[in-house]
């Protein structure tokens, strides 16, 4: 399945796109994209055929595909070939930091650049969705605690990140910096997720083309390393590390300005496009 929250931020109903493309109310079945819906495996939706639901406007507004997030977990220089263009040594175990829910945002939703920021960056990225507790799981039955994938756009300040001392989550939690979506896609619909082309543009200039194929770390050693650290619940999202093309790798580095455009997308898991803006408070 592909499934959707939509609607005004904040007041968000669930959906599903059907197989023609059309989004489907499914709030008279559960009342959110969220634990108690991962953690039934969305029983409540077993056998259902989406003809029978109402149909959603076109055009209405998508919120992220997750609910009330817990944890938020990001996974750095997961790519050799991006920690390469950064300068960075390859890790020998997956970097894990953490940006704020609350950074959370729609796949199309307005990006706001940070009051005094001028390093503000793009970052393609395939989010996991966990459905299961998790906890000291191992790598190799780690997808079975995993409920789906979405995209995210892992927008992150650079100096905040790497100037201003401290952890790296400074310059990724900012409000907007999580645009997660369109969709949560079960994990059932992606037969290889570690063969997922990926792609980002700025102003209609490609700047990272990639694949999953070539991340340091898999998907499931990624949850199965984070469940020794930390109890993961459903709900709570993994993203994954970024292919390489990011602003701060070019020479010179490039950053995101008021008024340009970001659109991304992964094979499968849908296409994102925002608009940044600048601070206004």
């Amino acid at each position: 399945m592909k499934l959707v929250r939509y609607g005004e931020t904040g007041r968000e109903k669930p959906g599903l796109v059907d197989a023609g493309g059309t989004i489907r109310d499914l709030s008279g079945l559960i009342q959110d994209i969220d634990a108690t819906a991962l953690a039934s495996d969305f029983a409540a939706l077993k056998g259902l055929d989406p003809a029978s639901l109402p149909a959603v406007p076109a055009g209405t507004r998508l919120g992220a595909p997750v609910a009330r997030v817990g944890h938020f977990v990001a996974i750095g220089l997961n790519y050799a070939d991006h920690a390469a263009e950064t300068g960075a040594p390859i890790p020998s175990e997956p970097i894990i930091f953490s940006k704020a829910p609350s950074c959370i945002g729609g796949p199309n939703d307005d990006v706001i650049i940070p009051k005094s920021s001028h390093k503000t960056d793009w970052e393609v990225e395939i989010a996991i969705v966990i459905g299961r507790r998790a906890s000291y799981v191992h790598a190799n039955n780690a997808l079975d605690y995993v409920a789906g994938y979405c995209v995210c756009n892992d927008v992150s300040e650079r100096e905040f990140q790497m100037e201003r001392g401290g952890q790296w989550m400074k310059g990724k939690g900012c409000p907007t910096f999580g645009p997660l979506g369109p969709w949560l896609v079960t994990r059932d619909e992606i037969p290889d997720v570690q063969n997922l082309g990926m792609w980002l543009d700025v102003n209609g200039e490609r700047m990272q083309t990639g694949n999953t194929k070539t991340m340091i770390f898999d998907c499931a050693q990624i949850v199965s390393y984070t469940s020794h650290f930390m109890t993961l619940e459903p709900g709570d999202v993994i993203t994954t590390g970024t292919p390489p093309g990011v602003g701060l790798g070019m020479k010179p580095p490039r950053f995101l300005k008021p008024g340009d455009v970001v659109t991304l997308g992964i094979d499968g898991l849908g296409e994102q496009r925002q608009t940044f803006r600048a601070y206004e408070g």
